[in-house]
């Protein structure tokens, strides 16, 4: 039935698609659903999502344009992904199940950071425009809080080389992320935005 509000409550740690994501020899991203590695996890939490949008929300339909609030609790403030990438992966999932039929409805979106270290989860609720209108303001703190200072991430360890023999030297020093084996010549490709090596015996195996 047609419907105007929706909300979706799943469990665990949310994870970014961007994270699972491998590249081909031509630099195409692939999303790997069953290659029984790790990079099948985005695939089977994006079923998750829409299994439990669709069981919260028995035969809701949303086709109107949509206000979205979502509220990202992950288990630490250390290491986690960014929030800005969450919501692609999220509204992936929730167009899967049916609930919206597009994920372009989503006109209006607030998303929040939260931390909880037993139950890491995403809240969702979704607002019909026709009946909802949203109303937001930011004000100065009468009393300010202590900052959250962040840090630039961290660069992969890399060896410094020349460019004529940048790619046979890196491949030489790593391992396949999938099999373990050692990697020699381009025989290779990149995942996880260059920092995961798969080989192309595995790629096949997989893929």
């Amino acid at each position: 039935m047609n419907s105007s509000y929706a909300k979706v409550m799943v469990l665990g740690s949310p994870i970014s698609k961007s994270n699972f994501k491998l590249f081909n020899a031509n630099g195409r991203a692939i999303l790997p659903y069953n290659s029984g590695h790790y990079h099948d996890r985005y695939a089977l939490y994006e079923e998750e999502i829409a299994y439990q949008a669709r069981s919260q929300n028995p035969n809701v339909v949303i086709e109107e344009g949509v206000i979205a609030v979502l509220k990202v609790y992950y288990k630490s403030s250390k290491r986690h992904p960014d929030t800005n990438n969450i919501t692609k992966s999220i509204f992936d999932g929730i167009e899967k199940s049916g609930l919206i039929i597009n994920d372009a409805q989503i006109r209006r979106i607030i998303i929040e950071e939260f931390y909880d270290k037993n139950t890491p989860r995403f809240e969702l609720e979704l607002f019909g425009e026709s009946e909802f209108e949203m109303e937001y303001k930011i004000k100065k703190r009468k009393v300010p809080e202590e900052k959250v200072i962040y840090s630039p991430p961290s660069n992969k360890a890399r060896v410094s080389i020349n460019s004529s023999s940048k790619k046979e030297t890196e491949a030489s020093v790593n391992s396949c992320s999938i099999c373990g084996k050692k990697i020699k010549g381009n025989d290779y490709i990149t995942a996880n935005k260059g920092t995961s090596i798969i080989c192309k015996a595995c790629l096949g195996r997989g893929f």
